[in-house]
């Protein structure tokens, strides 16, 4: 399931929330880390993102 958030740098980022490893807060939003050094940070503060990462990782009705 792709969530979709707004980059850092003002760009819409969507993101396969099953690939996701690690997530911090940073000085410029949050950071999502994925497998194999690959990051992104977004805008969002960290409860959003959490938030919006549990909810496409959730089973649908």
């Amino acid at each position: 399931m792709l969530v979709m958030f707004v980059g850092a740098d003002r760009t819409e980022t969507a993101i396969n929330a099953a690939q996701v490893t690690f997530v911090s807060s940073v000085t410029d939003g949050t950071r999502i880390r994925f497998g194999e050094g690959r990051s992104v940070t977004v805008s969002e503060p960290i409860a959003q993102v959490m938030d919006s990462l549990n909810q496409a990782l959730r089973p649908h009705e």
